[in-house]
């Protein structure tokens, strides 16, 4: 029986360039997945990804993303937040980029979007037919740093909260393997959160006490999706990919000059794994 293999993407920020640079090296490879996975920028570039877009993969990650009118004091001045989400999605990656959202919903692929459902007090992971710019927008949008995105009745924000990497939905799904693209070193170690940020979502999410729960408990969250990945790699059952060098970029930081050489990273990094990568679908 063939074996199902599934696309995993974690989020990052502007490290997703890393993400991006993987993608592009799948699409040169004619390489296509049975079920795909996204969290945060993750999820955008997935969605690149499925329309076998690699102008969007590479304009958007090494050179929109860290568009300064979207970020820092003009952001605060503009919508409130260090990050203005509206702005980056509205003007920048529509307008200046041209990013066809609306072809994201009719893409006809088995993907999910990783959302953190206010309501629910959870993450949420969306079917891309469902998944819109407000979806997208929404999924990217870090507590405190971005606001709360509503759409059809519902309030949102980044997965990640939760699910750094969506390994656990894509097991769920019955997929036997896995293709896991991460964008923080491979002996990256998540500190837990201060004390005073907990306590600040506290405060600014009080409709959703489980925002500030979870927040607690997030570096708990991530050891234990990269020692279920770890697992899946023993058993041959999945190909993690990191960082194989370190380039100085972090979630909301980064040039066009660091950015594209995370960006060639990931291609190279997935040329030089272009064996076991093949492998998971034999």
């Amino acid at each position: 029986m063939k074996k199902k293999v599934s696309l995993v993407l974690e989020g990052g920020g502007m490290r997703g360039a890393y993400t991006a640079g993987c993608l592009a090296w799948l699409i040169d490879n004619n390489i296509e997945f049975d079920a795909h996975y996204g969290i945060s920028t993750g999820a955008l570039h997935m969605c690149s990804y499925l329309l076998k877009n690699k102008e969007y993969l590479h304009e958007l990650s090494t050179k929109y993303i860290a568009d300064k009118s979207a970020i820092g004091f003009r952001s605060l001045f503009r919508e409130g937040r260090i990050v203005s989400y509206d702005h980056l999605f509205n003007v920048v990656l529509e307008k200046k980029v041209g990013y066809d959202f609306k072809a994201v919903s009719e893409i006809k692929k088995n993907a999910k979007v990783g959302l953190y459902d206010m309501d629910l007090g959870k993450t949420v992971y969306y079917p891309i037919e469902e998944v819109g710019k407000d979806e997208l927008k929404a999924a990217c949008s870090l507590p405190i740093i971005g606001k709360v995105v509503e759409s059809k009745g519902r309030k949102f924000l980044d997965g990640g909260i939760t699910e750094m990497i969506p390994i656990t939905p894509s097991i769920y799904d019955a997929n036997d393997r896995h293709l896991v693209i991460t964008t923080k070193p491979g002996d990256y170690v998540r500190k837990p959160a201060k004390k005073i940020v907990v306590d600040y979502m506290r405060l600014c999410y009080p409709e959703c006490p489980e925002i500030s729960d979870d927040y607690n408990i997030r570096h708990l969250n991530y050891v234990k999706q990269i020692n279920l990945i770890k697992e899946l790699v023993d058993r041959k059952d999945a190909v993690y990919m990191y960082p194989s060098e370190t380039v100085k970029v972090s979630r909301l930081s980064g040039n066009p000059e660091t950015l594209n050489r995370l960006y060639e990273l990931g291609y190279s990094d997935m040329e030089k794994k272009k064996e076991e990568i093949n492998a998971l679908f034999k």
